[in-house]
Protein backbone atom coordinates (compact mmCIF):
# COMPACT_ATOMS: atom_id res chain seq x y z
CA UNK A 1 0.00 0.00 0.00
CA UNK A 2 2.96 2.37 0.89
CA UNK A 3 4.63 1.75 -2.50
CA UNK A 4 1.60 2.64 -4.38
CA UNK A 5 1.03 5.47 -2.63
CA UNK A 6 4.30 6.40 -3.42
CA UNK A 7 3.96 5.80 -6.82
CA UNK A 8 0.75 7.25 -7.28
CA UNK A 9 1.59 10.61 -5.15
CA UNK A 10 4.92 10.92 -7.46
CA UNK A 11 2.47 10.60 -10.65
CA UNK A 12 0.89 13.94 -9.66
CA UNK A 13 3.83 15.30 -8.27
CA UNK A 14 5.25 15.21 -12.22
CA UNK A 15 2.03 16.28 -13.84
CA UNK A 16 1.94 19.30 -11.13
CA UNK A 17 5.71 20.03 -12.31
CA UNK A 18 4.82 19.36 -16.02
CA UNK A 19 1.95 21.97 -15.44
CA UNK A 20 3.97 24.31 -13.55
CA UNK A 21 6.39 24.35 -16.52
CA UNK A 22 3.92 25.06 -18.89
CA UNK A 23 2.34 28.06 -17.26
CA UNK A 24 4.25 29.72 -15.47
CA UNK A 25 6.50 32.45 -17.77
CA UNK A 26 10.49 31.86 -17.51
CA UNK A 27 9.93 28.99 -15.53
CA UNK A 28 12.61 26.54 -17.85
CA UNK A 29 14.69 29.36 -17.95
CA UNK A 30 15.17 29.48 -14.25
CA UNK A 31 13.68 33.39 -14.28
CA UNK A 32 10.39 32.67 -11.93
CA UNK A 33 9.92 30.91 -9.32
CA UNK A 34 7.86 27.32 -8.80
CA UNK A 35 5.05 27.16 -6.48
CA UNK A 36 6.10 24.82 -4.13
CA UNK A 37 3.64 24.72 -1.71
CA UNK A 38 1.24 23.09 -4.54
CA UNK A 39 3.89 19.94 -5.04
CA UNK A 40 4.37 19.82 -0.79
CA UNK A 41 0.46 19.70 -0.40
CA UNK A 42 0.52 16.63 -2.70
CA UNK A 43 2.69 14.95 -1.02
CA UNK A 44 1.23 15.58 2.31
CA UNK A 45 -2.40 15.13 1.00
CA UNK A 46 -1.32 11.17 -0.52
CA UNK A 47 0.41 10.06 2.88
CA UNK A 48 -2.44 11.49 5.32
CA UNK A 49 -5.39 9.97 3.01
CA UNK A 50 -3.51 6.22 2.93
CA UNK A 51 -2.71 6.74 6.80
CA UNK A 52 -6.60 6.99 7.37
CA UNK A 53 -7.44 4.09 5.71
CA UNK A 54 -5.12 1.76 7.53
CA UNK A 55 -6.65 3.51 10.43
CA UNK A 56 -10.36 2.73 9.73
CA UNK A 57 -9.72 -0.79 10.23
CA UNK A 58 -7.96 -0.65 13.20
CA UNK A 59 -11.17 1.20 14.86
CA UNK A 60 -13.78 -0.14 13.32
CA UNK A 61 -13.04 -3.95 12.75
CA UNK A 62 -16.33 -6.29 13.10
CA UNK A 63 -15.91 -6.23 16.69
CA UNK A 64 -12.95 -5.51 19.67
CA UNK A 65 -11.24 -9.26 19.12
CA UNK A 66 -10.86 -8.23 15.52
CA UNK A 67 -9.12 -5.09 16.08
CA UNK A 68 -7.02 -6.67 18.84
CA UNK A 69 -5.81 -8.88 16.51
CA UNK A 70 -5.28 -6.62 13.74
CA UNK A 71 -3.22 -3.98 15.94
CA UNK A 72 -0.94 -7.43 17.05
CA UNK A 73 -0.46 -8.59 13.80
CA UNK A 74 0.12 -5.29 12.66
CA UNK A 75 3.13 -4.70 15.31
CA UNK A 76 4.74 -8.52 14.59
CA UNK A 77 4.74 -8.30 11.19
CA UNK A 78 5.22 -4.30 10.67
CA UNK A 79 8.24 -3.93 12.47
CA UNK A 80 9.50 -7.05 10.57
CA UNK A 81 8.44 -5.35 7.31
CA UNK A 82 9.80 -1.84 8.27
CA UNK A 83 13.26 -3.14 9.17
CA UNK A 84 13.32 -5.02 6.18
CA UNK A 85 12.13 -2.60 3.75
CA UNK A 86 14.64 -0.18 5.28
CA UNK A 87 17.88 -1.81 5.01
CA UNK A 88 16.83 -3.95 1.36
CA UNK A 89 16.20 0.03 0.39
CA UNK A 90 19.65 0.96 1.72
CA UNK A 91 21.23 -1.98 0.13
CA UNK A 92 20.32 -0.85 -3.75
CA UNK A 93 21.05 2.50 -2.88
CA UNK A 94 24.25 0.84 -1.80
CA UNK A 95 24.98 -0.68 -4.68
CA UNK A 96 24.58 1.34 -7.27
CA UNK A 97 26.88 3.89 -5.31
CA UNK A 98 29.86 0.76 -4.86
CA UNK A 99 29.36 0.72 -8.79
CA UNK A 100 29.90 4.32 -9.31
CA UNK A 101 32.89 4.54 -7.18
CA UNK A 102 34.45 1.88 -8.05
CA UNK A 103 37.19 1.71 -4.88
CA UNK A 104 37.62 -2.17 -5.22
CA UNK A 105 38.77 -4.07 -7.81
CA UNK A 106 35.57 -5.84 -7.60
CA UNK A 107 33.75 -2.87 -7.92
CA UNK A 108 35.51 -1.82 -11.06
CA UNK A 109 35.15 -5.22 -12.66
CA UNK A 110 31.33 -4.81 -12.90
CA UNK A 111 32.07 -1.67 -15.20
CA UNK A 112 31.43 1.75 -15.53
CA UNK A 113 28.49 3.69 -15.33
CA UNK A 114 25.90 3.04 -18.20
CA UNK A 115 27.45 -0.80 -17.95
CA UNK A 116 24.53 -3.34 -17.58
CA UNK A 117 25.51 -3.83 -13.83
CA UNK A 118 24.92 -0.05 -13.38
CA UNK A 119 21.80 0.03 -15.28
CA UNK A 120 20.49 -2.90 -13.09
CA UNK A 121 21.99 -1.34 -9.98
CA UNK A 122 20.40 2.25 -11.34
CA UNK A 123 16.56 0.44 -11.13
CA UNK A 124 17.24 -1.42 -7.76
CA UNK A 125 17.75 2.22 -6.59
CA UNK A 126 14.66 3.34 -8.50
CA UNK A 127 12.90 0.90 -6.12
CA UNK A 128 14.91 1.01 -3.03
CA UNK A 129 14.79 4.83 -2.43
CA UNK A 130 10.80 4.62 -1.69
CA UNK A 131 11.59 1.30 0.71
CA UNK A 132 13.81 3.16 2.60
CA UNK A 133 13.20 6.47 2.30
CA UNK A 134 8.94 6.12 2.89
CA UNK A 135 7.79 2.65 3.00
CA UNK A 136 9.84 1.95 6.43
CA UNK A 137 9.55 4.95 8.01
CA UNK A 138 5.72 5.33 7.08
CA UNK A 139 5.37 1.34 8.96
CA UNK A 140 7.01 3.14 11.98
CA UNK A 141 4.15 5.63 12.62
CA UNK A 142 1.44 3.73 11.50
CA UNK A 143 2.12 0.98 14.33
CA UNK A 144 2.53 3.61 16.98
CA UNK A 145 -0.40 5.57 15.38
CA UNK A 146 -2.55 2.02 15.68
CA UNK A 147 -1.24 1.73 19.23
CA UNK A 148 -2.10 4.77 20.62
CA UNK A 149 -5.36 4.90 19.09
CA UNK A 150 -6.22 1.35 20.45
CA UNK A 151 -5.60 2.55 24.01
CA UNK A 152 -7.12 6.18 23.81
CA UNK A 153 -10.60 4.38 22.63
CA UNK A 154 -10.32 1.03 24.41
CA UNK A 155 -12.66 2.72 27.44
CA UNK A 156 -15.04 3.90 24.68
CA UNK A 157 -15.42 0.56 23.01
CA UNK A 158 -15.22 -1.70 26.14
CA UNK A 159 -18.03 0.84 27.51
CA UNK A 160 -20.10 0.86 23.89
CA UNK A 161 -18.72 -1.76 21.54
CA UNK A 162 -21.65 -4.11 21.65
CA UNK A 163 -23.82 -1.54 20.83
CA UNK A 164 -22.09 0.08 18.14
CA UNK A 165 -21.30 -3.67 16.61
CA UNK A 166 -24.62 -4.80 16.58
CA UNK A 167 -25.52 -1.98 14.15
CA UNK A 168 -23.16 -2.62 11.45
Amino acid sequence: MTMRSVGSAALRMVEEVRRQFDTIPGLAEGLAVPDYATCVRISTDASLKKMMARRRHALWGRDARGGARLLAGALVSGVQVAISASNSGGAWDNAKRYIETGMSEEARSLGPQGSEAHKAAVIGDTIGDPLKDTSGPSLNILIKLMAVESLVFAPFFAAHGGIIFDHL
